[in-house]
């Protein structure tokens, strides 16, 4: 039997919720009334004020994007016809040598943790909306340990995430999701900091 869950910091609850929104949001273009609630949010109440500032910038584009617009900008810039323009696979960003087989290692981790992907998806593990969903499951449905967190983070995350904002900040194609890089982008590194901290 599987122990109950424990209360959750409402910090650790944030944190869940902030990769919850962008495995949302890499994963596929958010519709209008994705867009409309995310227009509407609150203002981030962070001590961290890049973090807070390039929120309130998402909030301000959710509240000027037509979500066709939105859809066709993530097709465009994520999508394409033949090899995405801009790609959300980190190991893309890491890959350095032909011999490298980060998928099979990111799997066996994946097996470790007790998670495998399902069968009717469609993308590799490596998409960044997988990642972020994995660090989403290992706070609050797993409540796993800060340091099994920041395993999973500093190998998978950590050295793909500025490269991978850098490109969908560069593209041409971007005009949204500039700004859910941008916030992607401080998030992550707060997460760096505080992680290093342990």
């Amino acid at each position: 039997m599987s122990e109950p869950l424990r209360f959750m910091a409402p910090e650790e609850q944030a944190r869940a919720n902030f990769y919850g929104l962008l495995a949302r949001l890499y994963y596929s273009a958010p519709d209008a009334a994705f867009l409309k609630a995310l227009a509407m949010a609150d203002e981030l109440d962070a001590e961290d004020e890049t973090l807070a500032a390039r929120w309130r910038e998402l909030i301000a584009a959710a509240a000027a994007t037509e979500a066709e617009a939105v859809r066709e900008e993530y097709d465009d810039a994520f999508v394409g016809t033949g090899k995405a323009p801009v790609t959300l696979y980190v190991c893309a960003y890491s890959i350095r040598y032909t011999n490298e087989t980060p998928l099979a290692e990111l799997r066996a981790d994946l097996a470790s943790l007790g998670l495998a992907r399902r069968e009717q998806a469609g993308e590799p593990e490596d998409h960044i909306a997988a990642l972020c969903d994995t660090m989403r499951h290992l706070i609050a449905q797993q409540q796993r340990p800060l340091e099994e967190q920041q395993r999973f983070f500093e190998r998978w995350i950590r050295p793909n995430y500025e490269a991978l904002c850098s490109a969908i900040d560069a593209s041409e194609r971007t005009s949204f999701y500039r700004h859910v890089a941008h916030m992607a982008k401080a998030f992550f590194s707060l997460e760096q900091a505080a992680f290093e901290m342990l």
